[in-house]
């Protein structure tokens, strides 16, 4: 099973309970990083077929790997996913609350001396010693964070002592696993909490599929009923359980209606396991993780789980014979599914007896003596292998702390998440549950997805959410306008994004900024206003002054000081980025191509005494801007109309009026503000249209330091640069462009100023005399 390195697909797989009941293994794979979600085996096999599908996954790429709680079907094959798999060459770790790893250890022990008779354990007892250090208990309500970008938070599931269920955050994207969950306080029991935080995925259990079950109290009167009426007619009652969990649960129940039954004081009550004798330490280390009516209790030091009718049974070599021989009892025995053990052995015993009574108090796994004995055959197998028949009476009271129908749907519904993922159910109830769901849904027109995966199945999900970034420090003194522009450095972490003002940078992130100033020498051979005329060539515009040491400088595209540092020098010096940085590049290449260039050999062969400007100066002049501007629109659009004076040959002209285009399409009217270039029309086709060949038209027209300063008008606010020829006539020329010169202001940055502004060449400069006719 690959995982994409940072893929922004959640991928959802099963390496166990898809479809079934058992071994539950959920592996989830989003943004680099892999969760595992409970690690068990299924009760209706044994040895290696009762694992997950453990070589579909390489485990040393597994960050966590949660357990939800202590049950064989969720924690029983973790010990040899830690020791037998390569998960201990990764950086993985374990997680599971303090009450789940104080039963686990002791059901764990329980295990391996019972597997360990077989002829496939799976793992050793040193192999579980080894494992145990590693596993790191947890508080419910706790935010862990094993890496960046993962964190999970347990909370109270309900179903057993210590289970819980995990909000799992990874990169932002919230997945909700329940493992098992009951919504419904019992005897010692919280019912299951509602996340106060809404995911995006929801993993959900479908044991009972669209199954009703009985409330509580009526399940209470309904069991006690039956345990009386069959020590009534002599019997025997067998109470298969698992050893922790439901047992304490019943166990309440049978010693409070004992005590409200005096005439039932002389049939004894029989817990037969020395494993839940072990782990009713933990029930009363971990009081406070039950619910109000049990805390109460034992802060009137009355504890609840010291009983006053039931004794526990120690396993000895022939009891059970001699139990079934005599006087009527109660016995509660494991395993539950009767697999084995002595639940089994007793059954085997007490089952051509019709005064005997079975009661099945959980749920049962499809395979096992537990299901197939619900059905009520005629003869069962013993472990020996020999038909015995069965005479005993069996009834089905379902004591198991899961969610029925509509617990479940009234939680799914409550958590809101966009995808829900069904596991842990037999195929026929998934499947009628994804209908019931889906049916629910779509008469309330809400589009939630259900997915109902295989084992091995690999869902893909999809997730396009947006990016929120927090903006922090000064940013966040005062509340933005709508629809107002923030401008700050995007900081990202762990997949989490804050936005803050560079100022902020070191007190809220540790970092801090510089400025990468670059310079690079030149030699040349040329003067300084023959490199002028060549920026100016390929630029269109620099600006001309001095630095603070007063060396000639030239700044190209508001970006690049070329500076005269000596006869034959030429300084190259600007702030890093990655625009400067081209710019610097051009300005490079059109320095080393001077000497070569036949515009520089022409210009130099012979010195002139008149000015050479370039071909594209006149086009600098507003009228001539306009005109191209009114070419590209008639080659589109037809006739257009010119409005307002445009004529930039006066030289009075200091603000210009209003200037308009006008262009008729079909009937339908737009102007060309040429101040602003804005565009207006009454159909919105027709506005975005003239638009797009408006830009297209200043992309051709413009200059490249044009270009680069965004937002230049086409007509701007004239500077009249002033200069006088050799006759002593004034020559005006129009330079700038308003929006152009804003964005040069903002050149904050630059750690070098301009002192002056000139637009030509000055009178008396020995390389002005050298400007030539211009090549024609």
């Amino acid at each position: 099973m690959a995982s994409s390195a940072d893929s922004p697909t959640l991928s959802v797989t099963l390496l166990g309970a898809g479809q079934e009941v058992g071994r539950s293994c959920c592996v989830l794979q989003y943004r680099g990083k892999t969760v595992v979600c409970d690690a068990g085996i299924h009760p209706a096999h044994s040895g290696m077929a009762s694992l997950p599908f453990v070589d579909e996954l390489d485990w040393s790429t597994v960050d966590a790997l949660l357990i939800t709680h202590f049950h064989l079907d969720h924690a029983a094959s973790l010990t040899y996913i830690m020791e037998k798999t390569n998960f201990k060459d990764g950086n993985g770790k374990v997680y599971m609350t303090h009450p789940t790893k104080a039963v686990y250890k002791f059901i764990m022990q329980d295990f391996v001396r019972m597997s360990s008779a077989s002829a496939d354990p799976l793992f050793t007892p040193l192999d579980l010693s080894l494992s145990l250090p590693n596993v790191i208990p947890v508080s419910v309500h706790q935010l862990i964070s094993p890496c960046p970008g993962l964190s999970f938070t347990p909370y109270h599931a309900g179903h057993v002592v210590g289970a819980c269920m995990f909000m799992i955050d990874i990169a932002g994207l919230k997945i909700l696993y329940t493992g098992d969950y009951s919504r419904e306080e019992d005897r010692h029991l919280v019912k299951a909490e509602l996340p106060p935080l809404r995911p995006d995925v929801l993993i959900v259990e479908s044991t009972y599929g669209v199954q009703t079950l009985e409330t509580r109290e009526v399940k209470e009167q309904r069991f006690t009923s039956l345990v009386h009426q069959i020590i009534r007619r002599g019997g025997h009652v067998l109470l298969p359980v698992f050893a922790i969990g439901r047992a304490q649960e019943l166990l309440l129940i049978l010693d409070d209606y004992w005590k409200a039954h005096p005439d039932l004081h002389n049939v004894p009550v029989y817990y037969a396991s020395s494993l839940a004798k072990k782990c009713m330490a933990v029930y009363q280390t971990y009081i406070h993780t039950m619910n109000a009516s049990i805390r109460s209790r034992f802060a009137r030091r009355d504890n609840p789980f010291v009983f006053k009718h039931i004794s526990h049974l120690p396993q000895t070599r022939g009891l059970e014979r001699k139990i079934a021989e005599g006087p009527p009892c109660v016995l509660l025995a494991s395993p539950g599914m009767l697999q084995s053990g002595m639940s089994r052995e007793l059954l085997d015993l007490w089952a051509p007896d019709n005064r005997n009574g079975l009661i099945i108090t959980g749920y049962s796994v499809e395979g096992t003596m537990a299901r197939d004995i619900i059905n009520e055959p005629e003869e069962i197998m013993s472990l020996k292998g020999t038909p015995i028949p069965r005479r005993i009476s069996v009834d089905y009271i379902s004591f198991s702390a899961h969610v029925d129908y509509a617990q479940n749907s009234e939680f799914i519904e409550q958590v809101k998440a966009q995808h829900v993922v069904l596991v842990h159910g037999e195929q026929t109830a998934m499947g009628r549950l994804k209908a019931a769901l889906q049916a629910r849904y779509k008469d309330r027109d809400e589009d939630v997805k259900i997915h109902t995966p295989r084992n091995l199945e690999m869902l893909h999900l999809n997730f396009r959410g947006e990016r929120v970034a927090k903006a922090i420090g000064k940013l966040a003194s005062s509340i933005p306008a709508p629809d107002s522009i923030l401008s700050g450095l995007l900081v990202s972490k762990d997949y989490s994004y804050t936005l803050l003002d560079p100022r902020d940078l070191r007190d809220f992130t540790g970092l801090s900024t510089c400025i990468v100033t670059q310079r690079q020498k030149i030699a040349i051979g040329v003067g300084w206003n023959l490199v002028q005329w060549h920026m100016e060539g390929m630029f269109g515009s620099v600006e001309m002054g001095a630095d603070k040491e007063n060396i000639p400088t030239m700044r190209i595209m508001g970006a690049v000081d070329v500076k005269h540092t000596g006869p034959h020098e030429l300084t190259l010096e600007w702030d890093s980025s990655a625009s400067n940085d081209m710019v610097a590049d051009a300005t490079i290449a059109v320095i080393f191509g001077i000497d070569r260039s036949p515009a520089s050999v022409k210009l130099t062969t012979q010195p002139q005494k008149h000015r050479h400007p370039h071909a594209t100066g006149n086009e600098d002049s507003i009228s001539s801007r306009v005109q191209s501007l009114a070419m590209f629109l008639e080659s589109h659009f037809g006739d257009i109309e010119l409005h307002g004076d445009t004529n930039s040959s006066d030289s009075s002209l200091q603000e210009p009026g209003p200037c308009w285009i006008v262009i008729r399409v079909d009937g339908v009217e737009a102007s060309i503000d040429l101040m602003t270039l804005s565009v207006v029309s009454s159909q919105e086709s027709l506005k975005k249209r003239v638009e797009t060949v408006v830009d297209m038209a200043l992309a051709t027209i413009s200059s490249l330091g044009e270009s680069y300063s965004l937002g230049a008008p086409l007509i701007a606010v004239a500077t009249v640069d002033e200069s006088k020829d050799e006759d002593g006539d004034v020559r005006v020329g129009v330079s700038g462009y308003q929006g152009r010169r804003e964005a040069r202001s903002k050149q904050e940055h630059m750690d070098s100023t301009l002192k002056e502004e000139y637009s030509g060449g000055e009178e008396g400069s020995d390389d002005t005399d050298e400007i030539l006719e211009v090549i024609g």
